[in-house]
């Protein structure tokens, strides 16, 4: 008979954020997949986890998905947990859900943390439609796929470097507008979470004068978004309270 696959999302900052089913999971299971198997080893013996642990990462997920699958199909309950957040979602991932789903091998992904949603929902944008675009390309089609994002109606999430923010932000504003609303959350989860709401061009400046670090999420407003006057690209603060400077870590 074969073993399941657990997709296991793990803390993207407060060790609190684990959930009860995960813990269990990852207790039970045969293997637990790690994108980094040192971080990962501070998680698992903080909630007592003494399960076997192997690297299943970006740079050898091509090589490796196939060989669990077949393990799978042996028996052999698997989990996959990747540094923070939720497996697939920007990390190591989809490969192995697509071999075993391909096989009927029967893959449960548990809900749990995850940077985009708490970024959005914080944000005070729409967040009944959404889009993610996850991290950018770096250089080739970077700015193609920006042209073709400035008649998104939607609102859009990125994750972005904190040494490529200011950048981004700036290009933001040549292919959005300087005056479309964004929120840029910065250590969601952590001690230092922050959220700067405001235009492209006020969180652009701002973080020009503030050097970012930590976890980025940036959100910004989708095509024809107005803010609190009504009036459309108008860039003023939609939340207050945002204007003091950032503990330093």
């Amino acid at each position: 008979m074969p073993g399941k696959l657990y997709i296991v999302p793990t803390p993207v900052g407060n060790l609190e954020d684990m959930t009860y089913r995960a813990v269990r999971v990852l207790k039970e299971v045969d293997l637990v997949l790690a994108e980094d198997t040192r971080t990962s080893s501070v998680l698992l013996n903080h909630y007592d986890i003494h399960a076997r642990l192997q690297s299943h990462h970006k740079f050898n997920e091509h090589r490796t998905a196939g060989l669990i699958k077949e393990r799978i199909l042996e028996g052999l309950d698997v989990a996959l947990i990747s540094d923070a957040g939720t497996p697939g979602i920007s990390d190591p991932g989809f490969l192995l859900v697509r071999e075993c789903a391909a096989e009927g091998i029967e893959v449960i992904t548990l809900p749990g943390a995850t940077a985009c949603i708490p970024a959005i929902v914080s944000s005070g944008l729409p967040c009944d439609r959404f889009c993610f675009e996850g991290f950018l390309p770096v250089k080739k089609g970077r700015m193609t796929l920006l042209k073709s994002l400035a008649s998104e109606t939607r609102t859009m999430i990125f994750y972005e470097s904190p040494y490529r923010l200011v950048k981004t932000l700036n290009q933001f504003s040549v292919s959005f507008g300087p005056d479309r609303q964004c929120s840029v959350s910065r250590e969601i989860s952590k001690i230092h979470e922050e959220h700067k709401r405001g235009t492209l061009s006020e969180v652009a400046a701002w973080f020009g004068e503030h050097e970012p670090k930590g976890e980025i999420v940036i959100v910004v407003g989708g095509a024809g978004e107005k803010n609190k006057h009504g009036s459309e690209y108008e860039g003023k603060e939609i939340c207050a309270g945002e204007d003091k400077e950032p503990e330093r870590e």
